[in-house]
């Protein structure tokens, strides 16, 4: 970190503070996360026939309506998060290897401030939702490696190193 990095939800006497965008242009911001589940092998070899059906309805289905809910509501849940009108808010859920899935929530927004939360928060809620649907088969699921992958369009652009 450079000695010019410093926390932005601080005020001048370090106490909490939103951050005033008010005086931002608005720009067309795009965020991409990602959170991978290890389901294991045997509900995987479930999942690879098709989506899975159960009590609650079919597990992928579910997840991503889930994960857009929780994009869309995430200053409701991150204190500090302005609210946002996401223009678009896209899920995907794909097979990892034998064993796992990777779910990508997509957030994009034209504002003020970025989407990077937003798209956290809707590839975890989305995991959260493989986990808690999932929890009857195994309780050896790990939700893991949740991360941004990219973002664009503020200040400056950011793009994970694969």
């Amino acid at each position: 970190m450079s000695d010019s990095a410093k926390l932005t939800h601080l005020d001048a006497s370090g106490q909490p503070a939103m951050v005033d965008v008010g005086a931002k242009t608005p720009t067309r911001r795009v965020a991409v996360a990602r959170s991978r589940v290890v389901l294991g092998p045997e509900i995987m070899a479930l999942v690879k026939e098709g989506d899975l059906p159960t009590r609650k309805g079919p597990v992928f289905q579910t997840a991503i309506l889930a994960g857009i809910m929780g994009a869309k509501r995430t200053s409701e849940l991150i204190p500090l998060c302005h609210p946002l009108g996401l223009d678009n808010c896209r899920v995907t859920i794909e097979p990892d290897g034998p064993d796992a899935v990777l779910i990508e929530c997509t957030a994009t927004v034209t504002g003020k401030t970025g989407v990077e939360m937003e798209a956290l928060t809707g590839a975890s809620v989305a995991a959260l939702t493989i986990y808690d649907m999932c929890k009857a088969l195994s309780h050896d699921i790990v939700i893991q490696e949740t991360r941004l992958l990219s973002k664009s369009g503020g200040k400056s652009d950011f793009q994970h190193e694969a």
